[in-house]
């Protein structure tokens, strides 16, 4: 990625770290819909381990884990992530969830095939450029099982803060300290190209509101998840 394009990540990281631990919890202990949703989705897939990338401070990582799920919380804020053992310790989740700062740049560090599911709310639609965001996807492929599920959120071109703020060029956009890649459909399908695309659903989220896609997509191999079609 050329430099100028890393320079809005890095920037984020920075960000993120200072945020979470200058506002703990900051998005409170209930889980957000779209976890909601993806649970019910893995599990009617048959899931029992679940990768979920940008945790952040946990909520979402938290709900998985109350439904049974074993789960590995991947953020690339060790201040979020800490917020996140603290509590699953506090709701005895603790042997259910493992964590890991990690930034999605770089390769995931687990083995190919060596999960059922993936869930990102939000994470790829940070400040990635496109390629790193098909070299995400590319290994989410990797670390899922035949027939695992991806169940993914991003912002869209569609939303109220798209081309507002600073513009950091590939669809970034920076806006109250945050930067964000607002997808079209035309990247959701390339990312999908080689999955079976379950669902693309349109939401909307806060008090902007932000309006958002859920995209559900599982590797060929094993049963379907049960999503409709959007």
């Amino acid at each position: 990625m050329p430099e100028q394009g890393r320079e809005p990540a890095d920037a984020q990281r920075e960000h993120w770290q200072r945020t979470y631990a200058g506002h703990p919890r900051m998005y409170g202990e209930a889980p957000s819909a779209a976890a909601v949703h993806a649970a019910a989705v893995f599990r009617v897939a048959g899931a029992e381990d679940v990768l979920e990338l940008g945790a952040g401070h946990g909520r979402d990582a938290l709900y998985f884990a109350g439904c049974g799920f074993a789960v590995r919380a991947v953020d690339f804020s060790s201040a979020g992530l800490d917020q996140l053992v603290e509590r699953a310790a506090e709701l005895g989740l603790g042997s259910s969830v493992s964590v890991l700062v990690h930034d999605v740049r770089r390769p995931l560090p687990l083995p190919d095939r060596s999960v059922d599911a993936v869930f990102a709310h939000l994470l790829m639609c940070m400040a990635l450029s496109t390629p790193e965001i098909r070299q995400l996807a590319d290994e989410v492929r990797r670390v899922l099982r035949p027939g695992g599920t991806f169940v993914y959120t991003v912002r869209h071109t569609g939303d109220a803060h798209y081309g507002a703020g600073t513009a950091h060029g590939d669809d970034i956009f920076e806006h109250g300290g945050f930067a964000v890649h607002f997808f079209d459909r035309a990247l959701v399908d390339a990312l999908a190209e080689g999955w079976e695309l379950r669902e693309v659903h349109a939401f909307e989220e806060g008090d902007l509101p932000r309006r958002l896609w859920r995209i559900t997509q599982t590797l060929p191999g094993g049963a379907a998840p049960g999503a409709g079609g959007g």
